[in-house]
This record gives structure tokens, sequence and C-alpha cells, in this order.
């Protein structure tokens, strides 16, 4: 099993023994980066921490010839480190307009005009929604498939302890105990304290990841209720729209009203400056006849 970069953010490694190939992503190539080193850094302890283990074997096993070489195997196995769970947070902005009165037509056009740019604002937080669902769902899957695997290994241990706990008991009913198996009874007991402590950290984890999965689904939850609220902003930018085109139909009407109004306004004036001019010679016409009559 090798750790390969096979870009900045993303790496694999692949299990020939299970015949499939794992891959994880990283939000930066730092993280990346430590993820190659303690995987390498695991990967070479379990190795001489089995070394280490084959030789004790064979030195317990070569002087007694009491059991064929190879019965006790490594009870370590490499165990990948626990993988950082990154995810960006974002601040959710909760704002709901507020207007059930009608407005006036400025009104409606100074609404409209903030309309769109709300749309877009939750348009964006939409988006950015998406991509943490996304994140969030590829998390998901990948702590389910860590606590598949863990909880394989968590029942390998218990079974090498067990097999651990039946060869000590073997050991101490031998009547004549040699000080290599003294010996061997000691690292046995080490190694089952380890596996023990090895189980109760896989607990703390398993603990752990059940805490993430809770806040997962509580992510989940608000993004669904932002959804919802887009929803109802986009309606009411919809009916806004609407009572819009509807206030400028009406001032179009009314302008073409008052375009009407003044031309008969004008029309009327005119008729009456003439009558008036009429009435004026009609007076002067008079005035002079009664000056001649008199």
């Amino acid at each position: 099993m090798t750790f390969t970069k096979t870009s900045q953010k993303f790496g694999q490694w692949a299990d020939s023994r299970a015949n499939t190939v794992y891959g994880l992503g990283f939000s930066t190539e730092h993280h990346l980066s430590k993820f190659a080193e303690k995987f390498a850094e695991y990967k070479e302890a379990a190795r001489l921490a089995k070394e280490k283990s084959q030789e004790k074997m064979e030195m317990a096993t070569s002087p007694s010839q009491e059991s064929p070489a190879g019965e006790l195997s490594s009870p370590l196995t490499p165990v990948t480190p626990p993988m950082e769970n990154i995810n960006g947070t974002d601040e959710i902005c909760n704002t709901t307009p507020n207007s059930d009165s009608r407005p006036e037509p400025a009104q409606n056009s100074l609404a409209f005009a903030h309309s769109p740019a709300m749309t877009k604002h939750w348009e964006a937080e939409l988006e950015a929604l998406k991509g943490n669902n996304a994140k969030l769902t590829a998390a998901l899957l990948e702590s389910t498939a860590n606590v598949k695997q863990w909880k394989q290994q968590l029942a390998a241990y218990q079974e090498e302890a067990e097999r651990l706990h039946k060869r000590v008991t073997e050991l101490e009913c031998q009547s004549n105990q040699t000080p290599v198996i003294k010996s061997q009874k000691t690292e046995l007991n080490q190694t089952i304290e380890e596996l023990e402590n090895t189980l109760r950290d896989k607990e703390e984890e398993m603990e752990k990841l059940k805490e993430e999965l809770e806040t997962m689904n509580d992510l989940m939850e608000q993004k669904d209720t932002l959804t919802q609220k887009l929803e109802e902003t986009e309606l009411r930018s919809r009916v806004l729209e609407e009572q819009l085109a509807g206030a400028e139909q009406r001032l179009e009407e009314n302008q073409e009203e008052q375009e009407n109004f003044r031309k008969s306004l004008r029309t009327l004036l005119e008729l009456l400056d003439g009558k008036i001019f009429e009435l004026t010679e009609l007076r002067d016409t008079l005035a002079r006849l009664i000056e001649e009559a008199s």
C-alpha cells in the first residue's frame, strides 16, 4: 500500500489483498502533504512492528521446538491514521422581506429594484449550500466506510486478544516454564494491553464520528430551510414584477388621458379666445353706434 499524490489536492492508494483502490480529496495541499507523511509513518511503523514480532517469534520457537514456526502471527496490523474532516463553513444570512400592503407605483419600482439583488443573493447562498452539501455527502460516505472498516478491525483485535489470552493460559499451564516462555508471556501481556488501548481509541473515534454525523444532519436541515426561503423569495419577486407591470400600464393610461385632456383644454382655449375677440369687436361696434346715435 503506497500513497500517491495524483494532483495538488487528491491522492490515492491501493490494497492488493482487497483488490480495492481508495481515493481521498483535501481542501488544501498542506493537508494532503500532512496526510501523506502520516500515511508513510504509520506504514513504516507497522512494517517494523511486524518484523520485530516475527523475529521474537522465531527466537521463541527455535530453542524450544514446542510449536511450529508461524503459529503466532503478528497482533499488529497497519492502522490507517484518523483523517481530518476538512469542511468549509459559510455564514448564512437569514433575511426575509416583509411587505404586506400594496405600495404606490414609485414604491413598487423601488421594491422591484431590490428584488433582483435579493434573488442573486439567495442564488449565491444556494450555490454555496450545494457545494457544502456535496462536501458533506462525500465526508458522510467516507465516515460510513471508515466506521465499517474500524468495526472489522475491532472484531479482528478482539479475536486476536482472545487468541492471545488462550495462549497465555496454555503457557501458564505448562509445568516446565523456560525463561523464553516467561519473556514471551510478558510480551503477550503487553500486546494485549496495547490491543485494549487501541480498542478504547477506536471506540472514542466512533463516538466522534457519530457526533459529526449528527452535525451533518443539522446542516442538511439548514440547507432545506434556506432552499424553501429562496423559493418563497422567487415567488414574491414574480408577484412584484406583475404588480410593477400593472402599475406601469396604469401609468401609461393616465399619461394618455392627461395628454388628451391637455389637447381638449388647448382646443377650448382657442375657442374661448375667438369668442372673446368677437365679443370685443361687438362691444366696440355697439359703442360706436351709441356714440353716433347720441
